[in-house]
């Protein structure tokens, strides 16, 4: 497995692969990896010839007070990680490799970006949108694959690919989660233990909301009621928003209808912020 450092040694790896024609698979990550971003890789070496995994925590999606010092990094443990799947390269550069020493261009997405999270991190998608523009380029891939958890940033980043023409396939990948049911994030290790019980309380609110629309519920505003009330009864919930979208343009819905439906929460346990969803079809 090769470890590049520099958008030179990636390009370098790159162009040898697409002379001899061969696909390439993109996982872009922020590094701490665990079971979910394996996940990603697994489908990235299923479906291309070489799969790249990048690790690099993005400062520009960071906005002022937020977590960048503190974000969990382990980069000897995601290189055993990547090596026991099969990735090809982890590309590991610097903020000063990816930005240099004046960074003036910015990508960004209108409307999308407005609501759930972005309501309350209003750089965080232009820098997400910005660092995978460069990764894109960078590593030239057929497909990138992200995770379903992050779901805002999946609609965002395919409806960017979509307006910009961008020649790769986006492919949104299922929640891996704890036995228990909590989504794996690389933020749940800022859990107590006793956060870390009351944290199962997004997941069974989202089950209990399932349940309610496979018993044939269509109104959005009654089966969000339910998720409020339900992680209302944990005290150490604190509920940043619960939200029923279209999942295309991330406007908000009123009733179940033939489109895909993202049903979407952040909720505060202690002070950590997490965030899980469901999508409806």
């Amino acid at each position: 497995m090769i470890i590049a450092l520099t958008i030179a040694d990636v390009k370098k790896y790159v162009n040898e692969w697409k002379k001899n024609g061969e696909s390439i698979g993109l996982v872009p990550t922020m590094g701490y990896l665990h079971e979910g971003h394996a996940s990603l890789i697994k489908r990235a070496r299923e479906e291309n010839d070489r799969v790249i995994v990048s690790d690099f925590v993005n400062p520009t999606q960071f906005g002022p007070n937020e977590d960048l010092d503190s974000y969990p990094r382990d980069f000897e443990a995601d290189k055993r990680l990547c090596e026991s799947i099969g990735a090809d390269l982890i590309f590991h550069p610097t903020p000063e490799e990816m930005y240099g020493e004046s960074h003036f261009t910015k990508v960004h997405v209108d409307t999308l970006t407005e609501g759930l999270c972005g309501a309350v991190r209003p750089v965080h998608f232009d820098g997400v949108c910005t660092v995978v523009t460069k990764l894109f380029h960078i590593a030239e891939a057929d497909r990138a694959y992200f995770g379903q958890k992050d779901a805002q940033q999946l609609a965002v980043v395919k409806r960017m690919v979509h307006d910009l023409n961008y020649n790769i396939e986006i492919i949104g990948c299922p929640i891996i989660r704890e036995e228990d049911g909590l989504a794996k994030s690389s933020r749940n290790t800022y859990l107590s233990p006793e956060e870390r019980k009351a944290a199962v309380i997004l997941s069974a609110s989202l089950r209990d909301a399932r349940a309610m629309i496979d018993s044939g519920e269509k109104d959005l505003d009654k089966i969000t009621a339910l998720i409020t009330e339900k992680i209302k009864t944990e005290p150490l919930a604190r509920i940043d928003y619960v939200s029923a979208v279209d999942f295309t343009r991330l406007k908000p819905k009123k009733t179940l209808d033939g489109e895909e439906t993202l049903i979407a929460i952040a909720v505060y346990i202690g002070k950590v912020r997490l965030i899980d969803n469901i999508i409806v079809r």
